[in-house]
Protein backbone atom coordinates (compact mmCIF):
# COMPACT_ATOMS: atom_id res chain seq x y z
CA UNK A 1 0.00 0.00 0.00
CA UNK A 2 1.25 3.46 -0.92
CA UNK A 3 2.41 5.89 2.11
CA UNK A 4 -0.10 8.73 2.94
CA UNK A 5 2.01 11.32 1.50
CA UNK A 6 1.92 9.80 -1.92
CA UNK A 7 -1.30 9.75 -2.28
CA UNK A 8 -3.19 9.32 -4.79
CA UNK A 9 -1.37 7.02 -6.33
CA UNK A 10 -3.62 7.35 -9.49
CA UNK A 11 -5.98 9.81 -11.26
CA UNK A 12 -8.66 8.51 -13.18
CA UNK A 13 -11.47 10.32 -15.37
CA UNK A 14 -14.67 9.33 -16.92
CA UNK A 15 -15.24 11.25 -19.56
CA UNK A 16 -18.47 12.37 -21.33
CA UNK A 17 -19.43 15.11 -18.98
CA UNK A 18 -16.03 15.68 -17.45
CA UNK A 19 -13.12 15.70 -20.39
CA UNK A 20 -15.38 17.48 -22.15
CA UNK A 21 -19.41 18.74 -21.81
CA UNK A 22 -20.66 16.66 -24.14
CA UNK A 23 -23.39 15.11 -22.74
CA UNK A 24 -25.84 17.80 -24.00
CA UNK A 25 -25.31 16.13 -27.78
CA UNK A 26 -25.71 12.83 -26.44
CA UNK A 27 -29.46 13.57 -25.15
CA UNK A 28 -29.71 15.80 -28.60
CA UNK A 29 -29.37 12.70 -30.72
CA UNK A 30 -31.04 10.27 -28.20
CA UNK A 31 -34.37 11.88 -28.45
CA UNK A 32 -34.11 12.44 -32.43
CA UNK A 33 -33.53 8.78 -32.35
CA UNK A 34 -36.70 7.96 -30.11
CA UNK A 35 -38.42 10.67 -32.14
CA UNK A 36 -38.19 9.00 -35.50
CA UNK A 37 -38.93 5.88 -33.89
CA UNK A 38 -41.53 7.34 -32.63
CA UNK A 39 -40.46 5.90 -29.00
CA UNK A 40 -42.34 8.23 -26.17
CA UNK A 41 -40.10 9.39 -23.49
CA UNK A 42 -39.94 12.18 -21.28
CA UNK A 43 -37.68 14.85 -21.60
CA UNK A 44 -36.48 15.70 -17.83
CA UNK A 45 -35.80 12.24 -17.45
CA UNK A 46 -34.09 11.47 -20.46
CA UNK A 47 -30.59 12.66 -19.10
CA UNK A 48 -30.52 10.44 -16.11
CA UNK A 49 -31.72 7.11 -18.23
CA UNK A 50 -29.24 7.41 -21.02
CA UNK A 51 -26.32 9.27 -19.47
CA UNK A 52 -23.12 7.41 -17.73
CA UNK A 53 -25.15 4.17 -18.91
CA UNK A 54 -23.62 1.96 -21.20
CA UNK A 55 -26.03 1.82 -24.55
CA UNK A 56 -27.25 -1.30 -24.33
CA UNK A 57 -28.84 -0.48 -20.94
CA UNK A 58 -30.84 2.72 -23.00
CA UNK A 59 -31.72 0.59 -26.13
CA UNK A 60 -33.44 -2.17 -23.88
CA UNK A 61 -34.96 0.43 -21.24
CA UNK A 62 -36.55 2.26 -24.82
CA UNK A 63 -36.94 -0.75 -27.33
CA UNK A 64 -37.61 -3.47 -24.82
CA UNK A 65 -35.75 -5.94 -23.58
CA UNK A 66 -35.63 -8.66 -26.78
CA UNK A 67 -34.38 -5.70 -28.76
CA UNK A 68 -31.75 -8.15 -31.00
CA UNK A 69 -27.98 -7.37 -30.94
CA UNK A 70 -27.64 -6.99 -34.98
CA UNK A 71 -30.13 -4.12 -34.64
CA UNK A 72 -29.07 -2.67 -31.49
CA UNK A 73 -25.42 -2.39 -33.40
CA UNK A 74 -26.79 -0.71 -36.49
CA UNK A 75 -28.53 1.76 -34.57
CA UNK A 76 -26.20 2.40 -31.96
CA UNK A 77 -23.46 3.30 -35.02
CA UNK A 78 -25.64 5.95 -36.45
CA UNK A 79 -26.81 7.28 -33.43
CA UNK A 80 -22.94 7.78 -32.21
CA UNK A 81 -21.75 8.96 -35.44
CA UNK A 82 -24.43 11.70 -35.51
CA UNK A 83 -22.87 12.76 -32.26
CA UNK A 84 -19.66 12.93 -33.56
CA UNK A 85 -20.50 14.99 -36.09
CA UNK A 86 -22.88 17.63 -33.97
CA UNK A 87 -19.87 17.49 -31.30
CA UNK A 88 -16.70 17.54 -33.61
CA UNK A 89 -16.44 21.23 -33.89
CA UNK A 90 -17.45 21.70 -30.42
CA UNK A 91 -14.99 19.32 -28.62
CA UNK A 92 -12.77 20.87 -26.16
CA UNK A 93 -11.36 20.29 -22.60
CA UNK A 94 -13.39 21.22 -19.62
CA UNK A 95 -11.67 24.49 -17.81
CA UNK A 96 -8.71 24.16 -15.95
CA UNK A 97 -8.81 20.19 -16.85
CA UNK A 98 -5.52 20.12 -19.14
CA UNK A 99 -3.55 22.48 -16.27
CA UNK A 100 -4.56 19.77 -13.46
CA UNK A 101 -3.29 17.03 -15.46
CA UNK A 102 0.25 18.98 -16.18
CA UNK A 103 0.07 18.96 -12.31
CA UNK A 104 -0.21 15.28 -12.09
CA UNK A 105 2.24 14.17 -15.09
CA UNK A 106 4.79 16.83 -13.24
CA UNK A 107 4.47 14.73 -9.96
CA UNK A 108 4.46 11.18 -11.95
CA UNK A 109 0.53 10.14 -10.90
CA UNK A 110 -0.34 8.47 -13.85
CA UNK A 111 -4.11 8.91 -15.13
CA UNK A 112 -6.30 6.69 -16.77
CA UNK A 113 -9.60 6.88 -18.43
CA UNK A 114 -12.93 4.79 -17.68
CA UNK A 115 -15.80 5.71 -19.74
CA UNK A 116 -19.13 3.74 -20.59
CA UNK A 117 -18.81 5.11 -24.16
CA UNK A 118 -17.98 2.80 -27.07
CA UNK A 119 -14.38 3.27 -28.22
CA UNK A 120 -14.61 4.87 -31.34
CA UNK A 121 -16.31 8.22 -29.15
CA UNK A 122 -13.00 7.64 -26.53
CA UNK A 123 -10.78 7.86 -29.65
CA UNK A 124 -12.63 10.53 -31.27
CA UNK A 125 -12.76 12.57 -28.05
CA UNK A 126 -8.75 11.95 -26.99
CA UNK A 127 -7.74 12.09 -30.34
CA UNK A 128 -9.49 15.56 -30.87
CA UNK A 129 -8.20 17.03 -27.51
CA UNK A 130 -4.71 15.64 -28.24
CA UNK A 131 -5.07 13.85 -24.87
CA UNK A 132 -3.99 10.48 -26.00
CA UNK A 133 -0.26 11.03 -24.69
CA UNK A 134 -1.42 11.58 -20.62
CA UNK A 135 -3.53 8.45 -20.15
CA UNK A 136 -1.34 5.34 -18.99
CA UNK A 137 -4.78 3.12 -19.33
CA UNK A 138 -8.15 3.80 -21.14
CA UNK A 139 -11.08 1.35 -20.89
CA UNK A 140 -14.37 1.58 -22.53
CA UNK A 141 -17.57 -0.39 -21.99
CA UNK A 142 -17.03 -2.90 -23.92
CA UNK A 143 -14.08 -3.99 -21.62
CA UNK A 144 -16.20 -4.74 -18.89
CA UNK A 145 -19.00 -7.17 -18.02
CA UNK A 146 -20.77 -5.29 -15.44
CA UNK A 147 -21.44 -1.38 -16.98
CA UNK A 148 -21.46 1.28 -14.26
CA UNK A 149 -22.97 1.57 -11.41
CA UNK A 150 -20.85 -1.99 -10.73
CA UNK A 151 -17.17 -0.82 -9.79
CA UNK A 152 -15.75 -3.51 -12.27
CA UNK A 153 -14.20 -0.91 -14.81
CA UNK A 154 -12.71 1.14 -11.87
CA UNK A 155 -11.67 -1.90 -10.04
CA UNK A 156 -10.07 -3.04 -13.31
CA UNK A 157 -8.46 0.23 -14.22
CA UNK A 158 -6.64 0.49 -10.82
CA UNK A 159 -5.54 -3.23 -11.63
CA UNK A 160 -4.24 -2.21 -15.08
CA UNK A 161 -2.51 0.23 -13.20
CA UNK A 162 -0.94 -1.70 -10.21
CA UNK A 163 -2.83 0.35 -7.49
CA UNK A 164 -5.09 -0.05 -4.34
CA UNK A 165 -8.59 1.58 -5.65
CA UNK A 166 -8.87 3.35 -2.18
CA UNK A 167 -5.70 5.21 -3.22
CA UNK A 168 -7.07 6.24 -6.26
CA UNK A 169 -9.13 9.55 -7.09
CA UNK A 170 -11.81 9.73 -10.14
CA UNK A 171 -13.86 12.51 -11.36
CA UNK A 172 -17.32 11.41 -12.22
CA UNK A 173 -20.54 13.54 -13.72
CA UNK A 174 -23.39 11.17 -13.68
CA UNK A 175 -25.08 9.52 -10.38
CA UNK A 176 -24.19 5.35 -11.96
CA UNK A 177 -20.60 6.96 -12.42
CA UNK A 178 -20.68 8.40 -9.03
CA UNK A 179 -21.82 5.07 -7.10
CA UNK A 180 -19.37 3.08 -9.20
CA UNK A 181 -16.37 5.12 -8.24
CA UNK A 182 -17.61 5.02 -4.09
CA UNK A 183 -18.40 1.07 -4.67
CA UNK A 184 -14.68 0.22 -5.85
CA UNK A 185 -13.54 2.10 -2.50
CA UNK A 186 -11.69 5.35 -4.27
CA UNK A 187 -12.20 9.07 -3.76
CA UNK A 188 -15.13 10.46 -6.07
CA UNK A 189 -14.72 14.08 -7.10
CA UNK A 190 -17.94 14.66 -8.93
CA UNK A 191 -18.51 17.59 -11.90
CA UNK A 192 -22.11 19.53 -11.41
CA UNK A 193 -21.67 19.77 -15.81
CA UNK A 194 -24.53 17.40 -16.53
CA UNK A 195 -26.62 17.33 -12.96
CA UNK A 196 -27.22 20.00 -10.72
CA UNK A 197 -24.45 21.04 -7.60
CA UNK A 198 -26.55 20.47 -5.14
CA UNK A 199 -27.95 17.49 -6.44
CA UNK A 200 -25.02 15.54 -6.40
CA UNK A 201 -24.06 16.56 -3.14
CA UNK A 202 -27.06 15.27 -1.41
CA UNK A 203 -28.18 12.00 -3.69
CA UNK A 204 -24.76 11.06 -3.76
CA UNK A 205 -21.49 9.80 -2.34
CA UNK A 206 -19.52 12.58 -3.87
CA UNK A 207 -16.13 13.31 -1.67
CA UNK A 208 -15.84 16.58 -3.75
CA UNK A 209 -18.54 18.48 -5.94
CA UNK A 210 -17.36 21.06 -8.48
CA UNK A 211 -18.45 22.84 -11.29
CA UNK A 212 -15.07 22.34 -13.82
CA UNK A 213 -11.09 21.63 -12.95
CA UNK A 214 -10.37 25.26 -11.95
CA UNK A 215 -10.26 25.13 -8.59
CA UNK A 216 -8.90 21.67 -8.48
CA UNK A 217 -5.23 21.10 -7.71
CA UNK A 218 -3.03 18.20 -6.72
CA UNK A 219 -2.33 19.58 -2.99
CA UNK A 220 -5.96 19.34 -2.80
CA UNK A 221 -6.65 15.49 -4.04
CA UNK A 222 -3.71 15.02 -1.66
CA UNK A 223 -5.81 16.65 1.26
CA UNK A 224 -8.95 14.66 0.45
CA UNK A 225 -6.73 11.18 1.98
CA UNK A 226 -6.23 13.07 5.31
CA UNK A 227 -8.43 12.50 8.10
CA UNK A 228 -12.02 14.44 7.81
CA UNK A 229 -10.84 14.87 4.00
CA UNK A 230 -14.53 15.24 2.55
CA UNK A 231 -14.99 18.37 1.08
CA UNK A 232 -18.20 20.41 0.45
Amino acid sequence: MQAKAELPAAVIFDMDGVLVNSNPFHVQKWAELLNNHKIPFNEEALPRQILGQRNDHAFRLFFGAQMEEEEMRRLEASLEENFRQAFRLHAKPMPGLEALIVQLRAAGIPIALASSAMPENIDFVVDTLGFRPYFSSMMSGDDVHLPKPHPEIYLKTAGRLGVEPNACVAFEDSFVGIEAVKSAGMKCIAISSTFPAQELRTRTGADLVASDFQKLSLPLLRAMFLPNGRQS
